[in-house]
C-alpha cells in the first residue's frame, strides 16, 4: 500500500491540476482554430450523406472571455493559497491556522467574562446563575456527546449527576479529569481466573458483592478467584480511585449489568476513553465546566 505522506502524492495532484489548467485553455485554442481548409465560416467541414453538414458557430465572445477569466483567476488562486499538493501558497494561509486565530480572538473577547469567576472557587461558581449558565452551554457542546444533555450518560459513559466517581469526585479531581481526560483499562482477564466454569463462579461472586441476584454456591466457590481482581478492585471490591478502577459493592454498572455482561468483561477485558479538553478550552473555560458538573453531582440548589 502507498503511503499517502509520501511526496510522490503531493507532486502527482501538483501535476494533475496544473495539466487541467493547461488542458482548458488549449481545449479554448484548439476549438478556435479551423482545420486549415476553406470552407464556409458557418460550417465546420463535416458532411455526411452528401448534403448533412454541421455547423460551426463561434463561442460567445462573453463565454470565451469568462472561461479565460476563470481559468487565470484559478491559476492565480493556486500561487497564492494550497490546492497544489503539499504546496502552501505565497500566503502561507491555512484553514487550521485560520480556526486557531478564530479561537484565540474568540477568547480574547470572553476573557473579560471569564475574569471574574478565576476569582472564585469552584463551589462559589456553582452557587453564581451567570457561571452555570455558561458552564450549561459549555456541557451541551463539548459533554453532552458522551453524557447526555442532562449529564446521566448512558451505557459506557457515566452518569455526572449520581456520587460515584471512578476517579474521585472533589472540584480539583472534576478538573484534572476535563484537563487531562482519562483513559480506563481493564484488561482480559480470562486465562488469569481459569475455566468457563471458574468464570461463571466469579461472575456469581462479583454480583454477590452488590447483593445482585446471583447464585450463592457458586459465588462461594468464585471468591477465591476474586484474588486476582483484588489487585485493582481493593480486598473488598469497593474500587481505587487512585487508579480508576470500579466499585462492584454498589449496583452501578457502567458497562451493562447481569452475569453476561461481567462474564464478558472478565473475558474481553475493557478499554475506555475521555478526551483531554486542554488546549480545546481555555483554563477559564474549564474552571467553569468543572463547577457546573461539580453541580450536577452535588445537586446544588438554584
Amino acid at each position: 500500500m502507498s503511503d499517502f505522506n509520501s511526496p510522490y502524492w503531493s507532486y502527482y495532484i501538483g501535476t494533475v491540476v496544473v495539466l487541467g489548467l493547461f488542458a482548458c485553455m488549449f481545449l479554448l485554442w484548439k476549438m478556435s482554430k479551423s482545420n486549415g481548409q476553406p470552407i464556409d465560416p458557418g460550417e465546420n467541414g463535416h458532411v455526411w450523406d452528401e448534403d448533412l453538414r454541421e455547423q460551426n458557430n463561434p463561442l460567445p465572445l462573453w463565454w470565451v472571455g469568462l472561461f479565460v477569466i476563470t481559468t487565470v483567476f484559478s491559476a492565480i488562486y493556486l500561487l497564492l493559497y494550497p490546492g497544489l499538493g503539499s504546496f502552501k501558497g505565497n500566503l502561507n494561509w491555512s484553514s487550521s491556522q485560520e480556526h486557531a486565530q478564530d479561537i484565540q480572538a474568540n477568547l480574547d473577547s470572553i476573557a473579560p467574562l471569564y475574569a471574574k469567576f478565576d476569582a472564585l472557587s469552584i463551589p462559589d461558581m456553582a452557587m453564581d446563575p451567570q457561571a452555570i449558565s455558561i458552564g450549561s452551554n459549555l456541557f451541551l457542546n463539548n459533554c453532552a456527546q458522551c453524557h447526555a444533555s442532562d449529564g446521566k450518560g448512558s451505557k459506557g459513559f457515566p452518569n455526572l449527576t449520581d456520587s460515584d466517581w471512578l476517579h474521585g469526585g472533589s472540584p480539583e479531581k472534576i478538573q484534572e479529569t476535563i484537563t487531562l481526560g482519562r483513559v480506563g483499562l481493564m484488561p482480559p482477564m480470562a486465562q488469569a481466573v481459569g475455566t468457563t466454569s471458574d468464570i461463571d463462579n466469579l461472575a456469581n461472586y462479583v454480583l454477590s458483592l452488590s447483593s445482585s441476584p446471583h447464585d450463592a454456591v457458586k459465588a462461594k466457590k468464585g471468591q477465591e478467584k476474586f484474588t486476582v481482581c483484588a489487585a485493582c478492585h481493593g480486598a473488598k471490591g469497593q474500587g481505587v480511585q487512585a487508579i480508576g478502577s470500579a466499585n462492584l459493592t454498589d449496583q452501578i454498572w457502567l458497562h451493562g449489568v447481569g452475569q453476561v455482561a461481567i462474564e464478558n468483561m472478565i473475558m474481553n477485558g475493557k478499554v475506555n476513553q475521555m478526551p483531554a479538553q486542554k488546549g480545546r478550552l481555555s483554563d477559564s473555560q474549564i474552571r467553569v465546566l468543572s463547577a457546573y458538573i461539580w453541580r450536577l453531582s452535588n445537586n446544588a440548589p438554584s
